[in-house]
């Protein structure tokens, strides 16, 4: 940004008007202007892409819902694209999503907030005196998050399951009488607690690294104000960090929510798809959509893919609404640190 000034005007002798103030003239430099350009036409792209994307989604899935109708296709719990008469609708995998995510949120929200706070604020500062602590545990995190997902799948099938066994027949024992807890078969695995536990060990690096992120820029002269005060390091976290992160921290969990709600390939591998009310926690059987679309493409003709092309749609939207959501959070959370 450039800024020009003109010379002050200073009346002839007798003028009773005082002197001219100086102009200022605000001129933009052309690296300013271009930066600005690039930043806008980047911005209103994302935009137009994702408008795009749900047009395409519509417009592909239309003959599903033209078919089954829109409410018939959300309530409808069997998927049937053949035959004479054909059935199917998002209605069970809907649930089982939602169930999944809202799992996976339980396991994850705790352990990643913990470890954020160790990494940032109680990590010694070198490990063995030789390696930075908080670099080395960072690192780690971000290596995690980076792991594909059908490692994790492949992981949670081998060895997540049987760990998980006893914990299951303990739910079940003690807590039966809950509706979804009691088991009727002697069988504790592909069941979608499993699966949760295994989509929350998932998105608890994103979570963690996020958290870690926003703890860290929590002012000095806060922190400081607060220890000189007397506070410990535990109530400094308490009044100082959590209520200048608050607004990062809902941002980092429902990025790690859009995860859960779209993971298809571990839960493909965990669970083997049922279709039904999901009424059961602990056994073998579930449903999700991204599960769905992973198990069900290339299958059911030119219907088949409409029905997918629609419960693609379905989860676009959900997370979409998600986005929002925490969006609208996160501002109103800065409006009130303001």
């Amino acid at each position: 940004m450039t800024i020009t000034e003109t010379e002050e005007h200073r009346p002839a002798e007798g003028d009773a008007a005082g002197p001219t103030p100086i102009k200022i003239t605000v001129r933009r430099s052309r690296t300013d202007v271009a930066y600005r350009r690039i930043a806008w036409t980047a911005a209103a792209s994302t935009f137009v892409i994702l408008v795009l994307i749900g047009v395409f989604l519509y417009i592909r899935a239309r003959p599903a819902f033209e078919y089954m109708g829109y409410w018939g296709f959300l309530k409808t719990q069997v998927w049937n694209v053949s035959g004479v008469h054909p059935s199917f609708g998002v209605g069970s995998a809907l649930l089982g999503t939602l169930i999944l995510a809202m799992i996976s949120l339980v396991v994850a929200v705790p352990v990643s907030i913990a470890c954020a706070l160790f990494i940032n604020e109680y990590a010694p500062r070198k490990i063995l005196g030789f390696f930075p602590a908080k670099g080395l545990l960072t690192s780690m995190v971000d290596l995690m998050a980076a792991i594909p997902s059908v490692i994790y799948g492949l992981w949670g099938f081998f060895v997540l399951q049987n760990s998980m066994k006893g914990l299951s027949r303990w739910l079940s024992d003690y807590f039966g009488f809950i509706p979804g807890f009691k088991v009727n078969t002697p069988v504790y695995t592909s069941s979608l607690l499993i699966a949760g536990t295994l989509v929350g060990i998932m998105i608890m690096p994103i979570i963690t690294a996020l958290c870690r992120e926003v703890f860290s820029l929590t002012p000095l002269g806060e922190r400081e104000g607060a220890v000189a005060l007397g506070a410990s390091r535990a109530r400094v976290i308490r009044d100082v960090v959590f209520p200048f992160s608050k607004g990062g921290m809902i941002g980092a969990i429902m990025l790690g929510l859009g995860r859960a709600l779209g993971e298809a390939i571990a839960v493909s591998i965990i669970i083997s798809l049922t279709f039904g009310p999901p009424n059961h926690l602990l056994q073998p059987g579930g449903n999700s959509i991204p599960a769905l679309i992973a198990d069900r493409f290339g299958s059911g003709g030119k219907l088949g893919a409409a029905g997918l092309l629609a419960a693609g749609l379905v989860l676009f939207f959900i997370t979409l609404i998600v986005n929002l959501v925490a969006a609208n959070i996160v501002r109103r959370q800065e409006k009130k640190r303001a």
